[in-house]
């Protein structure tokens, strides 16, 4: 056995896994990152990042690389025999982000990027070791960790996360079982075309006989090409290249040439879950727990969710902030959002490849009508950002979200965020955005007629009981209420209180990923505490005196 000093073994150095080594990183949990392959992946794969992902990449510190290496897509393009037939535009209105848009980003990009910031806090990816084996009591995880020249390692650790893909092996050694379906065969390409489109939109195609999409990556004139069709002959690059010139040229109605393909890849679309993601002190995350079809490009954000939901929890109970019970949110939270996923994305799936045979016909009339009813177009754009965006996902139902007992302003369960035009008007909207990046929970407090020995008092408890899990801070109209109040928040005009829904002398507990856990009133009930149990979180040790 060797012995280990570290909290948490990782299995996989994709996107989910490196997300949650550096969230427990960042919080000081000590992580050791192992992957069964040579090294970092060179071939690209998913390229789409929500707006739910970015505002996590915010959270994380992480979101001006992010911004600077890729290409935003603001719309979706649809075309037939020549004739453009809709430009769908974003409408973030129902769900307002700041940022309103689809960042395309190659995961080899993405991977490296967040290998880099993991590197920074301490912690490298050990290439060449992979997951043989495990074992747990109720103290801890022994895992068996096959090196590439051959030789087997037992380690020891706390915890385990597994975040080894759709064949893992975490997941097969803790007996869960993925079930669903496996449904149509595409092709995808990466290629350079020299066609003239915008590459601020997705651009689909029909084709004659099926359809394509076109997808832009931050490199001039390069795309990812699918097609839902015709998927023979991926080892012929060329041949591939010259099919596509010749669909695209029939759907644009003008010559386009693609040139020979970076890569070509078949594969079958899986719609798969489980119905639990942790067992003990081993947890699986991303594609180890549920695979989606590519159509809406679900799979790796919801894996950096996954991993982001569960990097806080464990460290928090790591670090002795919260007790165990709150880990087992992290299944209640999860699952339903694979669930409702594996829904939405069987509809994209059938959307993208629209075997209608009647299609051709039909769709530019429907098209046609729906680009004439403005309103209608506004409602329909309205919904595919909600579905596509991740900001809609809530945790209404979660075990750490307060019952709710008034609809005012933001709900438990639900994103404390706000648009750019709003953070732009708002002192205290921006200085919450700040707060987002702090990896506490924060505690939300307005002012009232009590003073100093009243709300100010109860305040100043809670920052001594739980200051090391938790951030407070004061709203106020100004933030000139410092040496009364702790952590002055300005919020001039009230935008941030009035959006939030609090009144005077009330609180919002918003958690580490930025969801509200709940609201109520500061003094005069016991609301604050019941919720700080609900959520697991306890009193820390009193400093020790000298």
């Amino acid at each position: 056995m060797s012995p280990s000093s570290y909290d948490v073994l990782v299995v996989g150095a994709g996107p989910v896994g490196l997300t949650a080594a550096y969230e427990l990183a960042r919080r000081g949990a000590a992580v050791r990152v192992v992957d069964q392959a040579s090294g970092p992946a060179t071939t690209s794969r998913a390229t789409a990042t929500h707006a739910r992902t970015l505002e996590t990449y915010h959270q994380m510190g992480l979101i001006d690389e992010f911004l600077r290496r890729g290409q935003r897509v603001e719309h979706f393009t649809m075309h037939q025999r020549g004739r453009r037939l809709i430009r769908l535009d974003t409408d973030y209105s129902s769900v307002p982000t700041r940022f309103p848009f689809t960042l395309q980003v190659d995961q080899v990009t993405t991977e490296e990027i967040l290998r880099t910031a993991l590197r920074r806090l301490g912690v490298t990816v050990e290439w060449g070791v992979g997951l043989t084996g495990l074992d747990q009591t109720d103290d801890t995880v022994t895992a068996a960790l096959q090196h590439a020249g051959g030789g087997i390692e037992q380690v020891e650790v706390g915890w385990l996360v597994g975040a080894d893909g759709g064949h893992s092996v975490v997941r097969r050694q803790l007996g869960f079982t993925l079930v669903g379906e496996s449904s149509e065969t595409w092709l995808i390409a990466d290629a350079v075309l020299d066609a003239d489109l915008p590459r601020d939109s997705l651009h689909w195609m029909h084709a004659g006989n099926g359809t394509i999409m076109l997808v832009p990556f931050p490199e001039p004139g390069k795309w990812r090409l699918l097609d839902t069709v015709d998927v023979d002959g991926a080892d012929d690059a060329d041949a591939v290249a010259g099919r596509f010139s010749r669909k695209i040229t029939k759907a644009l109605g003008t010559p386009v040439r693609v040139s020979t393909p970076s890569w070509v890849s078949v594969f079958t679309i899986q719609q798969r879950m489980i119905r639990q993601m942790r067992s003990g002190r081993c947890f699986v995350a991303g594609d180890a727990a549920h695979v989606h079809s590519p159509a809406s490009g679900q799979g790796m954000n919801t894996g950096i969710q996954d991993a982001y939901n569960l990097g806080w929890k464990l460290a928090d109970v790591l670090r002795g902030h919260a007790d165990d019970a709150l880990l087992d949110s992290y299944t209640a939270e999860r699952v339903p959002v694979g669930a409702t996923l594996l829904g939405t994305t069987r509809t994209a799936t059938a959307l993208v490849a629209l075997r209608n045979a009647a299609a051709p016909v039909t769709l530019p009339i429907g098209l046609g009508l729906l680009n004439l009813a403005t309103p209608l177009k506004r409602r329909v754009e309205r919904k595919i950002m909600e579905g596509m965006s991740g900001l809609a996902l809530h945790y209404g139902a979660s075990p750490l979200s307060q019952p709710v007992v008034a609809a005012r302003g933001i709900g438990p369960g639900y994103r404390v965020a706000c648009s750019g035009e709003t953070a732009l008007a708002s002192a205290g909207w921006r200085d919450m955005c700040t707060e987002l990046t702090d990896p506490r929970w924060t505690l939300l407090a307005t002012t009232d007629d009590t003073g100093p020995d009243g709300l100010a008092a109860v305040l100043a408890d809670v920052e001594r009981d739980f200051g090391r899990a938790l951030s407070v801070r004061t709203v106020a109209d100004t933030a000139d209420i410092a040496g009364t109040y702790p952590g002055p928040l300005g919020d001039p005009g009230g935008t941030l209180r009035r959006q939030i829904g609090l009144d005077a002398g009330e609180y919002a507990l918003i958690r580490p990923d930025g969801y509200l856990a709940g609201k109520g009133r500061i003094a005069g009930d016991e609301g604050l505490t019941a919720l700080l149990r609900r959520c697991s979180l306890v009193p820390h040790e009193p400093e020790p005196t000298r």
